[in-house]
């Protein structure tokens, strides 16, 4: 029996061969990297630095194969729901006749559901898109936490660069929401 349905185990190609080039890229880096190593940046970069461990080197590979799991599993669940289009209206009012709040709660279990299948599937690709553009921006960190001198200063791009990705991804998980309250 496999863990994800086919169109979620699809959607989760990009996301999977993005954390193994961040824990490949990490790996052949880590024996380079400095005995101290970034744990905050702020606004005038490096603010506070740690001690070179697996777990903080590679915390942003550990946090981002988490959120993989967790949004997988969020696109799966999606998909498994009786989207609102499929839902009997008869069952509802039978629910009605039987207890006082029984059509209340038939009422409230409409609420997040998914319109469709179609609007399903849609919402399911976003979640695990918007997870894509989370390894992108944790990609753009990696650049800064890998580097093979304790330099304070960080460059530039790097707040566009993880901010740009998330801002994308978020914007098209909210929109496949929006279309499917729209239907």
């Amino acid at each position: 029996m496999a863990l994800f349905s086919s169109s979620v185990r699809l959607w989760l190609l990009p996301n999977a061969v993005l954390l193994v080039a961040l824990s490949v890229w990490g790996a052949l880096r880590y024996p380079h990297l400095p005995g101290r190593i970034p744990k905050h940046i702020g606004v005038d970069g490096v603010d506070a630095w740690t001690d070179r461990s697996i777990g903080s080197a590679f915390v942003l590979v550990f946090v981002y194969a988490g959120m993989t799991v967790l949004m997988a599993g969020c696109a799966e669940l999606t998909l498994w729901l009786t989207p609102r289009d499929e839902l009997s209206n008869a069952d509802a009012d039978a629910d009605a006749d039987a207890a006082p709040f029984a059509g209340a709660r038939a009422a409230s279990s409409l609420l997040n559901r998914p319109g469709s299948r179609a609007s399903a599937r849609r919402i399911a690709r976003a979640l695990l898109l918007l997870d894509t553009c989370i390894g992108m921006s944790f990609l753009a960190g990696c650049a800064v936490l890998w580097r093979s001198t304790p330099d304070p200063n960080v460059p530039g791009w790097l707040l566009v660069a993880m901010l740009l990705p998330l801002l994308v991804g978020t914007a098209v998980t909210v929109a496949a929401a929006v279309s499917d309250r729209k239907r």
